[in-house]
């Protein structure tokens, strides 16, 4: 079997084929976060409620990936860091590797995560990098994810649109698409239309990132705009392990990306819910 036929497998776990989207919930902030969540006192917990309200995706370390690995069933995709964040550095992060596509296999992951952050000292070496990941996914039959995102995932995203912008967000979603990612994870940009030019200009499938802890409808509204400029998916962290429900947000927001359903109406559904205190509508 071609390392080519390896990543199409992969990627058909990774992309569901019916609604053509990517739900997947980034459990992966303990290795990148300059202080500790309290959504990941219980991981497994946290995992299971995920999975349970749609997502097909989870992004997370080798420690973690150990740790839930009896949750993973054959609809459940893992994709494995390959990078952490010295965030706690007051120039903002420094991405650090930990990991390699070689072990990433071996532990049964669909695809691997490499964080791309641009715009500092280190540009050079983030490139090389990210290419030479690329290069051995190809090599290998593993899809690549390549977040290109700001350089600080900590910071406001206001207080980076303005000191980096859409142009930024732009150049390093396509430097991610031209060095080989197979699915790249954005930032939000600030409004639908230049985030449908970012995704025009990826042009390789597109996953919104959840980014700071917002509100639910705020949240969801992002997700109904990206979607319809065409994002397949989200990657979403924050906003689902640290929520009252992290199953019923998680739901609300497959709503949009695999039923149609408007904001609106994800988040109506999502309220009732929270008042009644049960995940277990469907």
């Amino acid at each position: 079997m071609s390392s080519a036929t390896g990543k199409q497998i992969r990627l058909n776990r990774l992309i569901q084929k019916e609604t053509n989207s990517a739900i997947i919930c980034a459990i992966d902030h303990g290795m990148t976060s300059p202080i500790f969540l309290s959504g990941l006192y219980d991981t497994q917990a946290r995992v299971r409620e995920a999975i349970a309200g749609g997502a097909n995706v989870l992004m997370l370390g080798r420690g973690t990936a150990k740790l839930t690995a009896q949750h993973f069933a054959r609809d459940t995709s893992l994709a494995f860091m390959l990078t952490a964040s010295a965030a706690g550095l007051p120039s903002g992060a420094v991405v650090t590797p930990i990991g390699s596509v070689e072990e990433a296999l071996r532990i049964g992951a669909d695809a691997v995560v490499v964080y791309v952050a641009l715009a500092g000292e280190n540009e050079p070496d983030m490139i090389r990098y990210t290419s030479d990941v690329a290069e051995a996914c190809d090599a290998l039959g593993m899809p690549f994810i390549a977040e290109a995102e700001y350089p600080n995932a900590y910071q406001s995203l206001d207080d980076m649109a303005t000191s980096l912008g859409v142009e930024y967000l732009m150049r390093n979603a396509r430097l991610c698409a031209e060095l080989g990612a197979d699915i790249v994870k954005v930032n939000w940009s600030g409004d639908a239309d230049s985030f449908g030019d970012i995704v025009r200009a990826t042009g390789k499938p597109v996953v919104l990132a959840g980014g700071s802890r917002i509100s639910d409808l705020e949240l969801l509204i992002r997700m109904e705009q990206a979607h319809a400029v065409g994002t397949i998916g989200c990657s979403v962290g924050r906003n689902i392990f640290q929520h009252e429900d992290p199953q019923a947000m998680t739901r609300s927001i497959s709503r949009i990306f695999r039923e149609n359903w408007s904001a609106k109406t994800a988040h109506e559904e999502l309220v009732e819910t929270l008042q009644s205190g049960s995940s277990s509508a469907k």
